[in-house]
């Protein structure tokens, strides 16, 4: 009799046992599955979070710059990288720039800044900044209210001009803020203006480049809702307004016809020796010559 109770007592320990494991593994597999899907879930947010912030940041403060693909890498539930393959339109030439390689989590997102600040050279008589991967010069603007430079203000458009058979891009900054039709006119024709410089972040230049972000956009034929989309731009990349120089753009200049909203400087690409025009014209208080290339017979420049 006791032996019958005994077996039928662990018998019934085993069942319940049994239904335990069984619930255990259907519960842990559920919560797999859910961990799985909400991980999934948040890492897509920051996907498109940071895909939105790239191409942000490329509309307001990439000079010349143009985005060729932007995909996904790496990619896992619990976060993964953007790499964004970009290049630079000379004049109808398009010359590689560097390839960002962007982070994202469950919450945080990073947009790979290293190799948005340019690198600095320092040689001799020579100094100026370089895109860290192609290492072709940037180009730089100089604001007006900066008024001590680490090198100076440069102007190179005589040495430019010098360079036969090339493709040349050149940041043109003004002695004084101008509008469109004032660039308009001052501007010969044989010039593509692929961006014009609105503003920028300052700090003290004096002893050595900072790096500092400079803000403005691509203009189209000077439209006026290219400037519209720039300023809903600019709003979207500072909304939490800290870029005092960014708050301020947009509060001087939200509503203006465009007509009338000053620009501090333009990039121009076209053929090297066409720049001649502009040695010495008095409207300019820097020239910084960024990407060139050689003219193939193959790829006709634009202009």
């Amino acid at each position: 009799m006791d032996s019958t109770i005994q077996k039928a007592l662990r018998k019934a320990k085993w069942k319940q046992l049994f239904k335990i494991s069984l619930i255990s593994l259907i519960a842990g597999f559920i919560l797999l599955i859910s961990f799985y899907k909400v991980g999934n879930y948040f890492a897509a947010k920051s996907t498109a979070r940071l895909h939105e912030a790239l191409f942000l940041h490329n509309a307001v403060a990439e000079p010349n710059v143009q985005i060729n693909s932007q995909v996904t890498s790496n990619r896992s539930m619990f976060g993964g990288n953007i790499i964004t393959n970009r290049s630079k339109n000379v004049n109808g030439y398009l010359v590689p720039w560097s390839t960002l390689t962007s982070s994202y989590g469950w919450i945080r997102i990073g947009i790979d800044h290293n190799e948005l600040i340019p690198g600095f050279r320092s040689s001799g008589a020579n100094s100026y900044e370089y895109d860290k991967q192609t290492k072709q010069k940037v180009a730089t603007f100089y604001h007006p209210s900066i008024i001590e430079y680490y090198d100076g203000v440069q102007n190179e458009l005589a040495e430019v001009a010098q360079l036969e058979n090339h493709v040349a891009e050149v940041a043109i900054s003004f002695n004084g803020p101008m509008t469109t039709d004032e660039i308009s006119e001052l501007i010969p024709d044989s010039f593509n203006i692929d961006w014009l410089y609105m503003t920028s972040d300052l700090g003290d230049e004096s002893m050595g480049p900072l790096g500092m972000p400079v803000y403005g956009f691509s203009p189209g034929k000077f439209e006026k809702n290219m400037y519209d989309d720039f300023i809903e731009s600019l709003k979207q990349y500072d909304k939490d307004g800290y870029n005092e120089v960014i708050q301020q753009f947009i509060t001087e200049n939200e509503g203006k016809d465009f007509r009338a909203v000053k620009v501090l400087g333009v990039m121009l690409t076209g053929r090297s020796e066409s720049f001649e025009q502009l040695v010495d014209a008095p409207f300019i208080r820097g020239a910084s010559v960024g990407v060139t290339a050689p003219i193939v017979p193959y790829i006709q420049p634009t202009k």
